[in-house]
């Protein structure tokens, strides 16, 4: 069954039809505001799993070719500045327009992935990859990178800090990199005693985060799963189960500054219709599960909230939107697969990319304070 999954994810990377894009508008043009619009990239047959920007202007994704590509104005074109083949670009994270992490899928899944390294730095833009030092220990490979600011007290100052967690992986086994120095040292996490597989991570501050987990390395058995931590790492507590095997909780979305966020429940079950989300409303500590559709074919992939109500969840199928904070879901115009969303801010509104079979924005009105 394991090698059945990891054929299903194959499917979306390699097998799965190009989708012709056509030239879009610069993200910034008013006359697009309010509708998702697609950008012209080299084509990629099947899905590709991360986007990250820095700032209105500069942003990057990988493909699992090992293709790193970088835009500096905001995805109107893109650049490949890296090529490495036998790497499979699982996730992208940079601090700034210099400064980035590169997570490598590791071997043994995908077929055609021989890098073996789980983690890279760069500090010129992606265009030279440097292997993350973890001493002798290390993990399998990486499937998300979570980068968090905060402000510490040094020797009477308020400096900012740069906390970095890059964990993994799907189809495991599980571990987290985890740097409270900007990507200077890191400690190695092992975290095969608590989840088989990992697919997305979110710290809130230096000690308190989640994961995005099954049970199982193997779906056939795999129940979706979030773990909490209120110490870096060093104990983890369950805070959702699903209690349904060939599950697993893909990705995750908390809006900036809030107590609410959501993530995907991925099902594998081939004659399952009903399709759900779940959501906390405080920071992670419980959660509830929301119907999204009764669609067999929209198995869910990334999910992204501008606000607590707004958002969006990519699957199989295309995408979903809601206005409501999940009561309510309706289509939406995203490209099948899309696999990461990521909230920016940006004057006084909200862009949110989207990645997956194709690399997409949509440009939002700021979410209400309060």
């Amino acid at each position: 069954m394991k090698a059945q999954f990891a054929a299903a994810l194959a499917a979306l990377m390699i097998a799965a039809p190009v989708i012709a894009e056509e030239p879009a508008p610069a993200p910034a043009a008013a006359s697009t505001a309010g509708e998702w619009r697609t950008f012209v990239t080299e084509a990629y047959r099947g899905k590709r799993d991360s986007v990250n920007f820095v700032d209105a202007d500069h942003g990057w994704y990988g493909t699992g070719a090992g293709d790193l590509f970088a835009t500096k104005n905001g995805g109107a074109s893109w650049e490949k500045v890296a090529s490495r083949p036998g790497t499979f670009v699982r996730a992208v994270g940079f601090v700034d327009r210099d400064n980035g992490f590169i997570g490598n899928v590791g071997t043994d899944y995908y077929p055609g992935v021989t890098d073996e390294t789980p983690l890279y730095r760069t500090r010129d833009g992606g265009r030279t990859w440097v292997a993350v030092d973890t001493g002798a220990a290390t993990i399998k490979g990486v499937c998300a990178i979570d980068i968090l600011t905060v402000k510490r007290i040094y020797q009477g100052k308020l400096q900012p800090r740069t906390v970095i967690h890059a964990a993994g992986r799907v189809g495991g086994p599980t571990g987290m990199l985890r740097s409270t120095d900007g990507g200077e040292s890191w400690q190695v996490i092992d975290m095969s005693a608590h989840a088989g597989m990992i697919l997305d991570v979110k710290f809130f501050d230096e000690n308190t985060g989640l994961v995005f987990a099954a049970t199982h390395p193997d779906p056939a058995q795999a129940e979706g799963l979030v773990l909490r931590t209120t110490d870096g790492g060093k104990t983890w507590s369950e805070v959702y189960r699903s209690g349904r095997k060939l599950e697993l909780i893909w990705k995750a979305s908390f809006p900036e500054g809030g107590d609410t966020g959501y993530a995907t429940v991925q099902s594998y079950d081939p004659e399952r219709t009903t399709q759900l989300v779940i959501r906390s409303d405080d920071k992670g500590r419980t959660w509830r599960e929301i119907e999204m559709a009764q669609d067999k074919t929209a198995r869910q992939f990334g999910i992204g909230f501008v606000s607590k109500d707004v958002g969006f969840v990519g699957t199989a199928a295309g995408g979903f939107a809601t206005t409501d904070g999940g009561k309510t879901w309706a289509r939406a115009p995203i490209a099948p697969a899309a696999n990461k969303f990521q909230a920016l801010p940006l004057g006084k509104g909200m862009r949110l990319y989207a990645i997956g079979t194709a690399v997409q924005a949509i440009d939002l009105a700021a979410p209400p304070k309060g």
